[in-house]
């Protein structure tokens, strides 16, 4: 099953290409085609694609939100971090757009310029979206996407309206970091410049959009501290933001059945969004 099919199977009606490494400004190097061994599980992406899940005409809330699945900057969670996320956004009035973001490579301006494009688009600043552009564009971010959606909404060129972050990937600092994705978004080899500039919660300024975080308390692959200091960054320059940290759940739940705080966690986002939506 490719990726396309499965986000049709989804409810998805429209698919646009972004750019690949021959048109972007930047490449990340690879070469070689993208893979799915398993299914949703897409790896060695080179190429920009959003897929579009409109919303729902009789609850249209004007915004709409790009959508940044999570893998460790080295696999792409399509399924419960992408497709079926979009799918409950846009059945509450939110079109969702998921982003197949190019894998970094060690090209850290690669997804970002990926995520960045991708909100413009669906600001209707850029074409390829009509009928599907919102006056309020958000973004989304699950782990790595986290990461992603936060680096957007600090040191990204055209910035979100708000970010909604599940158990995201912040820091860079020593025993609060999750090597992984900073290994394959800057190298094994990176220098403590670079581990700093992609500490977003040291980017956090005065135009940074508002949050809200969503992680649990016995999160072991990306610590809670990550979100308690982005958190704390975004409090300490006067922006809002909300955090709801559930006790079990461990990583990468998503909007699966299997977390037994996903009502709650829906409850508190759509009740967030209806209000900075006033």
């Amino acid at each position: 099953m490719t990726a396309t099919a499965s986000a049709q199977d989804y409810g998805q009606t429209a698919t646009l290409k972004i750019w690949d490494n021959t048109t972007a400004p930047h490449s990340n190097g690879i070469t070689t085609p993208e893979t799915e061994k398993e299914p949703n599980r897409v790896r060695n992406t080179s190429e920009a694609t959003l897929y579009i899940f409109p919303a729902d005409k009789a609850k249209a809330t004007g915004q709409a939100v790009v959508i940044c699945p999570g893998g460790g900057y080295g696999m792409l969670a399509m399924d419960h971090e992408g497709y079926e996320m979009a799918k409950w956004f846009a059945a509450n009035g939110i079109t969702g757009a998921v982003l197949k973001y190019r894998m970094p490579n060690h090209h850290p301006e690669v997804p970002l310029e990926d995520a960045v494009q991708a909100l413009r688009i669906m600001a209707g600043l850029e074409a390829g979206a009509t009928g599907y552009t919102a006056d309020k564009v958000g973004i989304v971010g699950s782990s790595a996407g986290g990461h992603l959606a936060a680096m957007a909404s600090t040191i990204g060129s055209f910035k979100p309206a708000f970010s909604v972050l599940f158990y995201p990937v912040i820091t860079a600092v020593q025993g609060k970091r999750h090597q992984g994705s900073f290994i394959n978004l800057l190298s094994e080899q990176r220098t403590p410049e670079q581990d700093a500039a992609y500490s977003l919660e040291s980017r956090v300024t005065a135009d940074t959009p508002p949050a809200i975080l969503l992680l649990s308390d016995d999160d072991k692959s990306v610590p809670p501290v990550n979100s308690t200091c982005y958190y704390t960054a975004l409090k300490e320059h006067g922006i809002e933001a909300s955090m709801h940290i559930y006790p079990k759940g461990g990583h990468g739940w998503g909007i699966r059945d299997s977390f037994r705080y996903k009502a709650q966690w829906q409850d508190a986002v759509l009740d967030w969004l209806r209000r900075i939506n006033e």
